[in-house]
């Protein structure tokens, strides 16, 4: 993908969150395992989408993380802001410095709507949308012992 692998964990973890019972706090320890995401690396990154409005977190025994709004309100648009910003959107794709259409770099032309593309899919995909699909991958990851069932 185009963001960075603490983007994909934040994703991850966000989606775990969605798939969750809204009012009950899951602990940091219980999605790094069961996402597979090591947990000091998520110790560092859930903080970043509380402060960032899209969790919330409790102390103590009965602690832990929660959405901060309904999963068909958070996009993936808000976690990718989040965590690594839109530059990886805006950065020229031949590393040659920010290119634009009047001063262009050989994959200007091309890259173009495919960051149009990407820009529209995170705006409009929602955490609810990847819970659910995340979902049907595992079921279908389940349902063929050893390897993944083609879409």
């Amino acid at each position: 993908m185009i963001h960075s692998a603490a983007c994909e964990y934040a994703i991850r973890a966000a989606a775990h969150l969605a798939s969750r019972n809204p009012d009950e706090p899951v602990k940091l320890r219980e999605i790094a395992r069961l996402e597979d995401i090591p947990r000091p690396f998520l110790s560092a990154l859930l903080p970043r989408l509380v402060t960032a409005g899209l969790m919330d977190s409790t102390r103590g025994p009965t602690g832990g993380y929660v959405l901060s709004r309904a999963p068909d309100r958070i996009r993936l648009h808000d976690i990718v802001v989040a965590v690594d910003g839109l530059d990886a959107l805006e950065r020229c794709a031949a590393g040659l410095g920010r290119c634009s259409d009047l001063v262009p770099c050989p994959l200007h032309d091309a890259w173009k709507p495919i960051r149009e593309r990407v820009r529209g899919y995170l705006r409009q995909t929602t955490l609810a949308d990847m819970a659910r699909a995340i979902e049907v991958k595992r079921s279908r990851m389940e349902g063929s012992p050893g390897r993944a069932v083609p879409s």
